[in-house]
C-alpha cells in the first residue's frame, strides 16, 4: 500500500480534505466508534473506491461528506470551505449545488418515464444538463420515455447515475451502486460513472465490498475498524468494461 502523499495526482486540488475526523455513536454505555481520526484528501476529478468490510465507516465517512451526517470531532474542507462549520441550511445549499448521490437502490417514482425522473432535478439546478443529454451520457438516449417498470435494474440504476449527474455536480457519492445488480449489469452502470468523470470531470467516489471494482479508480483507500488500513495507486485504470467480479 501507498501512502496518500505518493500519489501521482497530488498535485491536482483537493476536493475534499478531511482531518482527524471521527464519528461516535453515543449508546446507554455502549459508544460505537465508526469513524477513528480520518485524515485524508480527496482530488480534483479522480475516481475513489472505497473497500471494507460492513461496519468499516465506508458509509459514515461517505454521508459526512456529502452533509448528510455531522462528524463527532474533527473539520472536513469542501475546497476551501469548511463543512463543518456550516449550518443545515447551509449544507442543504451545499448538497444541491455539488453533490450526486447514488445509492444502492434507485428510488425512481414509478408513475413518471426515465426523462420525467430526471426533470425533477434539472427543474431546479441552477446549470443543468438537459434530461435528454444526462440520459444520453449514460447511454439511454433510447429510453427516454419507458418507466422504471419497463426498464431492467441495470437501466433503473442507469436513470438513478443520470438524475444524479444531471445538476453537473463536482462530485458523485456513490454507496453500493452494483450492490443489487449481476456482474455484467453492474459493469454497465460502472461505465456509466465512469463516462461521467471522463466527460464532466466528476470526482467519483465508489463504495463497495467488491474488490475487482478497484481496478477502474486511481486510487483505493482500504477502510477496517473506522480507519484507513491502506491506499493503493493503480498507475493505469482498467475500462469498467475489462474488469469482472
Amino acid at each position: 500500500m501507498e501512502e496518500d502523499g505518493k500519489h501521482a495526482g497530488e498535485s491536482r486540488t483537493p476536493v475534499f480534505r478531511t482531518v482527524n475526523l471521527t464519528k461516535v455513536y453515543r449508546g446507554d454505555g455502549n459508544d460505537v466508534w465508526a469513524l477513528r481520526g480520518i485524515d485524508l484528501a480527496l482530488h480534483e476529478g479522480e475516481i475513489v473506491v472505497l473497500l471494507g468490510p460492513s461496519g468499516s465507516g465506508k458509509s459514515t465517512f461517505l454521508n459526512i461528506l456529502g452533509g448528510l451526517d455531522h462528524p463527532s470531532s474533527g473539520q472536513v474542507f469542501f475546497r476551501r470551505q469548511e463543512l463543518t462549520a456550516f449550518d443545515d441550511n447551509a449544507l442543504t445549499l451545499y448538497r444541491r449545488d455539488h453533490i450526486g448521490f447514488v445509492f444502492q437502490f434507485y428510488n425512481l417514482i414509478p408513475s413518471l418515464t426515465a426523462r420525467e425522473n430526471v426533470a425533477l432535478v434539472t427543474e431546479i439546478a441552477a446549470n443543468p444538463l438537459t434530461p435528454e443529454a444526462a440520459l444520453a451520457l449514460v447511454g439511454l438516449e433510447d429510453r427516454m420515455d419507458h418507466f422504471p417498470a419497463q426498464l431492467s435494474g441495470g437501466e433503473q440504476q442507469r436513470v438513478a447515475v443520470a438524475r444524479s449527474v444531471a445538476k453537473r455536480p463536482d462530485v458523485l457519492l456513490c454507496d453500493e451502486p452494483t450492490g443489487a445488480l449481476d456482474s455484467a449489469t453492474g459493469i454497465g452502470v460502472l461505465a456509466a460513472i465512469e463516462g461521467v468523470n471522463r466527460e464532466l470531470g466528476t470526482t467519483a467516489v465508489i463504495i463497495t465490498h467488491n474488490a475487482g471494482i478497484a481496478a477502474m479508480a486511481d486510487r483505493v483507500i482500504a477502510f477496517a475498524d473506522g480507519r484507513i488500513a491502506g491506499i493503493s495507486v493503480n498507475e493505469e485504470r482498467l475500462p469498467a468494461h475489462a474488469i469482472s467480479w
